[in-house]
């Protein structure tokens, strides 16, 4: 896993863009979020984490996080797109104010998901249900930075 880069640095690289504020499509990505939040609560609530399920898990607490980070940078103007914009999106949590642990956390997470989208890694519920904690944890802050913006 490479390190992570300073949001300025990606912008520097052209992989990350000012654009116009869309507000429609961050609107859109929010509710999905919340609509996948939901629903993962309820999955995780009602079965167990294990070999089944991890792994959809994973991907899908990514999906949710990257979703409303993608959702404040619409907001503020930004678009990634090309190699690397994952972890440009990744990069825009300094921006957002989350501590530094928070943030390797989230780019080691989207380094599993391209693992097992991409490798065909298989993870272990324990990681699985590290992700949801975190989940669990960073998805209010992420609901307030929106809600302020």
């Amino acid at each position: 896993m490479r390190p992570l880069l300073s949001f300025q640095e990606y912008f520097e690289q052209g992989i990350i863009k000012r654009q116009a504020s869309d507000i429609p499509r961050a609107k859109f990505l929010i509710q999905e979020s919340e609509k996948s939040f939901i629903g993962l609560k309820r999955r995780v609530e009602t079965a167990e984490i294990d070999e089944f399920n991890t792994n959809s898990i994973i991907k899908d607490c990514h999906d949710i996080i990257i979703e409303l980070i993608r959702a404040k940078m619409l907001i503020d103007g930004f678009n990634a797109s090309g190699n690397y914009a994952h972890e440009a999106e990744v990069s825009y949590m300094q921006i957002m104010g989350f501590k530094e642990k928070e943030v390797d956390f989230m780019n080691e997470l989207r380094f599993f998901r391209n693992s097992i989208t991409y490798y065909g890694k298989i993870l272990d519920a324990d990681y699985a249900k590290i992700v949801v904690d975190f989940l669990y944890k960073i998805y209010p802050k992420l609901e307030e930075i929106l809600k302020s913006a």
